[in-house]
């Protein structure tokens, strides 16, 4: 599919609108216009086959960053985690590898980081938060090292857990804080990696999710709240790790989805009436591979026993426009300075640069869950994890061939053999 080798004209996919023009009308306009300039060229030039992935510029602005930042991103200062995982992650994701001198920085940042109570802060001495708990196991992962993966402290990251667990099921993002179901996800993402999920923690979780998804589909930060796609990202993939999916209403929430991707621009917006972002490209992107995980579960047992890859490659091809999504992010949301950007005209920073990085994987790779090997299995969530597998045959690469960059976890969202050397350094070798 794709937008440019569409048979439609770019001029037909603009935003209908009224004579009642808005802020946000003029701006959807806007961006649309600055979308329509870079597509029109790229196809007036027929360049829709050699469109290059600019990986070295942003390999640089990714290690530029590491050497330090402006001094305007002070505002960052309870984000270190972050900003190491973003970084970290994106290196590896574009097939860079980490050097032993940014292996041993990495380390060092994150042991600072570290509370005696438990989980990690966004800067020394900061209280420990759920995010940014998150982002520092993440940070570990992608480093992969024995060394990283000793320095967590289990026992008191698991009291500390429990800490923000509430009544109800549902998880605070710090002592005292608000609840969210990015508490959930985080939580459980982190003590899966870890092997600290337990019934305990996850006592009533599935059911208060369930609770946060909304009339049109699409899942909000807490009961009664908008969807939004980083908010449904977290709850569908806090599910998935429970094994508690079939409380949603999955088509409902494919339904929402897949209306949340534009026809102009190809990318994801985050919630209806709402501009196209970079981000969206995997907090949205990201729900099709454990949609159609769940889809394919869920289909009668003569058909999960059809091949693998046969199934999931029709559902595959029919939930979003992978070419469509490569298209926006090759085009609309490259930097010539290097590192990517939310939409044309704005400036590249590291959050945008990792997750449209991780969007743009997700469309290139077809990451499948492998039910063969999980038939006939009692699996807790560390095994579950492993079982994600890139389907090689199903891969779409946009532009030239050189573009595939490496593929990610639809749970965890770091790079897939980094996901099995923790799972199995904490949960011991595992057979699948």
């Amino acid at each position: 599919m794709g937008i440019l080798s569409g048979s439609r004209k770019l001029e037909e996919l603009f935003t209908n609108t009224d004579a009642l023009p808005t802020e946000s009308s003029k701006a959807q306009t806007d961006t649309e216009v600055s979308v329509y300039e870079l597509f029109k060229d790229a196809r007036d030039k027929n360049l829709i086959n050699t469109i290059k992935l600019n990986r070295g510029s942003h390999i640089k602005y990714v290690k530029d960053g590491l050497k330090g930042l402006p001094t305007y991103l002070v505002a960052l200062d309870a984000s270190k985690p972050w900003l190491c995982f973003w970084m970290l992650y994106s290196l590896d994701i574009l097939g860079d590898e980490l050097s032993q001198d940014l292996v041993k920085k990495g380390i060092s940042t994150i042991t600072k980081l570290q509370n005696p109570t438990g989980g990690f802060g966004g800067g020394p001495g900061q209280i420990s938060h759920a995010a940014a708990t998150y982002a520092a196991i993440n940070a570990l992962a992608t480093i992969g090292t024995k060394e990283a993966y000793d320095l967590i402290d289990r026992e008191t990251l698991y009291n500390w857990f429990l800490k923000l667990k509430r009544e109800d099921g549902s998880f605070v993002m710090h002592e005292g804080g608000e609840v969210d179901v990015r508490g959930a996800y985080c939580v459980l993402s982190a003590a899966t990696l870890t092997n600290l999920v337990t019934p305990e923690l996850t006592a009533g979780t599935a059911e208060w999710i369930k609770r946060c998804q909304n009339y049109d589909g699409g899942i909000g930060g807490e009961p009664g709240i908008e969807g939004h796609g980083g908010y449904t990202f977290c709850g569908l993939a806090a599910m998935e790790i429970m094994g508690k999916t079939d409380l949603l209403d999955i088509p409902l929430l494919l339904r929402w989805a897949t209306s949340l991707q534009m026809q102009l621009e190809g990318g994801f917006q985050g919630r209806p009436n709402k501009l196209v972002d970079g981000c969206y490209s995997f907090w949205v992107g990201g729900l099709f591979p454990l949609l159609e995980a769940i889809m394919t579960r869920n289909l009668p047992e003569k058909d999960v026993e059809q091949s693998n890859s046969e199934v999931s490659k029709y559902i595959a091809q029919s939930l979003f426009d992978r070419e469509a999504l490569q298209e926006y992010i090759l085009i609309a949301c490259q930097s010539p300075k290097g590192g990517l950007i939310d939409k044309p005209k704005r400036g590249a920073d590291h959050y945008h640069t990792c997750y449209c990085l991780s969007g743009l994987s997700t469309a290139q790779h077809h990451v499948i869950y492998d039910f063969e090997r999980a038939k006939g299995k009692d699996l807790d969530s560390g095994a579950r994890s492993l079982l994600w597998k890139d389907d090689v045959t199903n891969r779409i690469v946009l532009g030239d061939p050189n573009n595939l960059i490496n593929s990610t976890h639809p749970i965890h969202n770091v790079a897939l053999p980094n996901v099995r050397k923790m799972i199995e350094h904490f949960y011991g070798e595992r057979n699948f």
